[in-house]
């Protein structure tokens, strides 16, 4: 079996998170990094999941670099956005 679910593209090997390459209904299992996960909610094409858990303060990673910091702790496979990242490039 896969590493990783193949509705996951990795842009970049040092990124934190995976981009989700079509729609991801809530409930339905996920495959990240060798580990089968649960997705607690549905997730749009083009939104960020956990690639590996992400600690509060940890910076969020994408194409390579540095998007934004989480807010809070991030499982691994959890949705990323707005609710737990606060942009590196927008006033707070």
């Amino acid at each position: 079996m896969s590493q990783t679910d193949s509705r996951l593209l990795l842009l970049s090997p040092d990124d934190n998170v995976l981009v989700v390459r079509a729609p991801i209904g809530a409930g339905e299992v996920i495959r990240v990094e060798r580990r089968d996960i649960p997705l607690g909610v549905a997730v749009s094409m083009g939104h960020k999941l956990a690639r590996r858990a992400i600690r509060a303060g940890e910076p969020v990673v994408k194409y390579g670099a540095v998007i934004g910091t989480a807010t809070r702790e991030i499982p691994q496979g959890a949705h990323v956005h707005t609710h737990n990242v606060r942009s590196n490039y927008t006033a707070t």
